[in-house]
């Protein structure tokens, strides 16, 4: 579905720093890191299969009760990253790109080595100690320089070794990260094939991932110095691995076709919704006649603006797998962004039951309840918002839905604090402020919506 794209915070020159810890072949660009961040996809289905990919990977890393979250990132490259600790990042680009389940899981397994290995900590101990270092040779070097400048011109001899002093050390310092950086890397590779090896899955796909860009990267790289680079060169870094992962009993193991086709199905979607029509059509032709290029042309067609031939390829999915939750919610989908949000309900209904309530489909199926204009559907959609709200505590379009419900309902204080609420977690603070100042006049001081209003109105904006 990729439900929604919601602006992240504002990345710190820290995180910056740390998402060098990829699974990219090349250094990290600072530059990709913009001032907002990088913009999510939400989607039940994909986050769903790739929860699944790597519950059992954090299980023997012994991370399984540490609440690992899976984000897909809005970008269509291969990546993948960690950068606090808590989540995973994955560019849908890594997931339409990786042919096989077995790819993925590979990615997913290194990244959970990063995690695993405290990389992220270990690396900010790196930079503190990297800076104290930085803090000496700046005041050296100053002192060297200033000490030639009160001699006159006949020292310019130690002035200039005071600017050597200043860049000497940095240079040092630099190298000594970025080293630091590829031992990390050849890490977290071992940590990956380890968790793979130890869930009798095989580190194939890992290799295989690796091996793809190694040509492109080598070209890229070619006359580079491999001490400025944050990654192994990459034919020593796939070379390295070849060695370590093939000794895996797992090497030959194949996915299962079962989970093979719903990773095929991931990626169709992925591609329908992300993807130019005639990019969707050329990988999927009518020709194909797989569930996946089905599903992928179904969306393709809904999606610009042909909604009756859409439904008509929507239901002939359902009535080969009428229990598939998400065949539903595309169908609810499609009918609810074309207008018709009455006739949405039905099949957002059926799917928020088949997906055991997931809370971004009940979101859908509120947006739905409101958007009929049908005061008899208020309490429902309240109650199902609030309940997917619950769940889903960072997702600003069901609190943007919640507070339509309760304007219709007359609650004005509910309806405040909602706004208010959605409108903190898309990072518009000044208006979340606003808001939520207004809610605390509306409701009785010391209640629990006057304390959810205070802590909004209290709260500082992340820093930069």
């Amino acid at each position: 579905m990729l439900l929604q794209i919601a602006l992240r915070k504002k990345a710190s020159a820290l995180t910056v720093l740390v998402t060098a810890a990829a699974i990219v072949l090349t250094p990290f660009s600072a530059a990709r890191a913009q001032v907002k961040g990088p913009p999510v996809l939400r989607d039940t289905e994909t986050e769903q299969l790739l929860r699944e990919y790597t519950r059992p990977i954090l299980r023997v890393a012994g991370l399984e009760k540490q609440n690992i979250q899976m984000v897909i990132i809005n970008d269509g490259s291969f990546n993948a990253f960690v950068a606090d600790g808590r989540r995973i990042f994955v560019n849908y680009g890594a997931i339409l790109q990786s042919e096989t389940p077995n790819q993925i899981i590979g990615v997913l397994a290194h990244e959970t080595g990063h995690l695993a290995g405290g990389h992220l900590s270990k690396l900010r101990e790196q930079l503190a100690t990297a800076q104290t270092q930085m803090i000496i040779a700046m005041l050296l070097g100053a002192g060297a320089i200033a000490a030639g400048s009160t001699r006159g011109s006949g020292n310019n001899g130690l002035a200039n070794a005071g600017a050597a002093a200043l860049a000497g050390p940095q240079e040092m310092i630099r190298r000594s990260l970025l080293s630091y950086q590829r031992q990390q890397e050849e890490n977290a590779d071992r940590a990956g094939v380890k968790f793979l090896t130890a869930t009798g899955q095989s580190p194939k796909g890992m290799y295989e991932t690796f091996k793809r860009f190694t040509s492109e990267s080598l070209f890229a790289a070619r006359g580079a110095d491999p001490y400025l680079q944050s990654h192994p060169m990459p034919a020593e870094r796939v070379a390295a691995l070849q060695e370590f992962a093939s000794t895996s009993p797992y090497w030959d193991k194949k996915d299962d076709p079962a989970l093979q086709l719903r990773h095929d199905m991931v990626r169709a979607k992925i591609s329908a919704f992300m993807e130019r029509p005639e990019t969707v059509y050329r990988r999927y032709p009518q020709t194909n006649d797989s569930m996946p290029a089905r599903y992928a042309r179904a969306i393709s067609t809904y999606l610009h603006g042909d909604l009756r031939s859409a439904l008509a390829q929507i239901d002939a999915l359902i009535q080969v797998q009428p229990n598939n939750p998400y065949f539903h919610e595309v169908r609810g989908q499609a009918l609810l962004e074309s207008g018709k949000a009455a006739e949405a309900i039905a099949p957002l209904r059926k799917a928020a039951q088949l997906s055991n309530n997931a809370p971004l489909i009940e979101m859908l199926l509120g947006q739905a309840l409101v958007g009929t204009d049908n005061k008899a559907y208020t309490d429902d959609a309240i109650r199902i918002l609030r309940a997917a709200v619950a769940r889903e505590p960072e997702a600003a379009l069901g609190y943007t839905q919640l507070a339509m419900a309760y304007g219709r309902k007359g609650d004005y204080a509910e309806a405040d604090l909602a706004s208010a609420q959605a409108a903190y977690l898309r990072g518009d603070n000044k208006t979340a402020r606003e808001l939520a100042t207004r809610a605390k006049t509306r409701f009785a001081v010391g209640t629990p919506g006057w304390v959810k209003a205070d802590d909004i109105v209290a709260a500082k904006p992340p820093r930069n």
